[in-house]
């Protein structure tokens, strides 16, 4: 039997803190990019790409991808999850959600990005194949957690590559798609006061306020729009196309 299986140096060095995340980034063999998560009674640890445990179901890269080929466009008849897939589906949203708030810790905000679309893919398939309403809703009453956390990440991605007015922009583009949950939820009157869209607000307002941007393009032209000022509007559209025009190479 190997020597030294425990982890007690580990833990001693890195002591855990409740109420934070605390995450970092280690390599293993073979330069290998691994996430750590320090929990209470341990640690977790998590492949940085691919399906956070490193399994591949079905040999394919995830669940989702796994559950997509049997559940192909090919199929005639609309199929039914079964019990072992519906414990399969939640064993992997788990680990998505502790790979997801890791990596918005530690700014690795791409990473973030692509496990919250992950997540979404699967509750769309959970949506369209779960054995029953119930199971439906106790995954889709998540569905604004897991998009606030994919406008966040996303808004401060765009803010290190693009700038202050391309992470507002995108923060305004997530907050409509966000209020379409609402809709779609049947649950639009909740929206204004949730606690998650104010949070994103916020974020807003203090990107404004630390870089000192006023309306963006896109904000003024939607002002411009709804007083029916049409000349101003097209001055913005056509300033808009120029700030998207791709840059040639030198």
């Amino acid at each position: 039997m190997a020597q030294n299986q425990d982890i007690d140096y580990i833990l001693r060095e890195w002591r855990y803190e409740p109420g934070v995340i605390s995450a970092r980034i280690v390599r293993a063999s073979g330069r290998r990019k691994l996430l750590q998560m320090r929990i209470e009674l341990g640690l977790l640890q998590m492949e940085f790409t691919g399906r956070p445990d490193g399994q591949r179901p079905g040999n394919m890269e995830t669940y989702l991808d796994f559950l997509k080929s049997q559940f192909g466009e090919e199929k005639d008849a609309p199929q039914v999850l079964t019990d072992e897939q519906c414990f399969e589906i939640d064993r992997e949203f788990v680990q998505y959600y502790h790979r997801r708030i890791c990596c918005l810790a530690l700014r690795e905000f791409d990473r973030a990005v692509a496990d919250a679309d992950h997540t979404l893919a699967l509750m769309d398939l959970v949506a369209a194949h779960s054995p029953n309403e119930d199971w439906t809703a106790s995954h889709e009453r998540y569905r604004p957690f897991v998009y606030f956390h994919r406008i966040q990440a996303l808004a401060l991605a765009v803010l290190e590559r693009s700038g202050p007015e391309a992470a507002i922009e995108e923060i305004n583009k997530g907050l409509e798609e966000m209020q379409q949950i609402f809709v779609r939820a049947e649950a639009e009157e909740q929206f204004e006061s949730d606690e998650l869209v104010n949070q994103l607000r916020e974020l807003k307002e203090s990107l404004r306020k630390e870089y000192q941007v006023g309306q963006t393009l896109a904000e003024q032209l939607a002002e411009a729009v709804a007083a029916e000022e049409y000349e101003r509007a097209a001055r913005l559209r056509d300033e808009i196309a120029r700030r998207h025009v791709p840059r040639e190479g030198p």
